[in-house]
């Protein structure tokens, strides 16, 4: 008579522990990979921020809407110049190089202060662009910066990062938003520049 070979319950049990195992890790990895690219988001804003003011400081113009930036930077033409109104004119999404949105990514990297070339918006880490503009998404007239086409639970965790987590109140909204963040909605939240 052959005697029947199989696993053990201990040899089972080690196999369910080492398939757990990779299973949390692989899940953690997922987090880790997520919540860096939350943090991109925020970081990306502070960048635009330090950018914009950098350049204020070293030419006194608003980057976009300078007005001399053919004197200021010997590369750019005086095509690429704006009106001087301390408005960025033209809407964050644009593919107009003659809007203001557009040339203030133009001045930015022509100033050294951004990397790369040309007035294209930068891609965010969720893949949608991030602009800037002159508008009023309820809290007064001002230039501001938009990270377009985020998820509702992403937008909602970045809106709470930076501010209250509510689409329709405090310094970060989102754009046209009449109720809350819904996960399964897209939205582009914006704050002050």
């Amino acid at each position: 008579m052959r005697k029947q070979q199989g696993f053990t319950l201990v040899e089972i049990a080690i196999v369910l522990v080492i398939i757990g195992i990779l299973l949390g890790g692989v899940l953690k990895g997922r987090e880790l990979i997520e919540n860096a690219k939350i943090a991109n988001l925020a970081k990306s804003i502070e960048e635009i921020r330090a950018a914009v003011n950098a350049y204020q400081d070293r030419y006194r113009a608003l980057p976009g809407d300078d007005k001399k930036v053919d004197k200021h930077i010997t590369t750019l033409a005086a095509s690429d110049a704006g009106d001087g109104d301390g408005r960025i004119e033209g809407s964050w999404y644009s593919t107009r190089n003659s809007d203001e949105s557009r040339k203030l990514w133009k001045h930015l990297r022509a100033s050294g202060f951004l990397s790369g070339e040309g007035s294209e918006q930068p891609v965010h880490s969720y893949g949608g662009v991030v602009g800037v503009q002159w508008a009023n998404i309820g809290t007064g007239n001002a230039n501001l910066i938009c990270l377009g086409n985020l998820s509702g639970d992403i937008a909602r965790i970045v809106d709470n990062r930076i501010d209250d987590g509510v689409a329709t109140s405090g310094s970060v909204r989102a754009w046209g938003a009449r109720s809350d963040y819904v996960d399964t909605g897209t939205y582009h939240v914006c704050t002050r520049l």
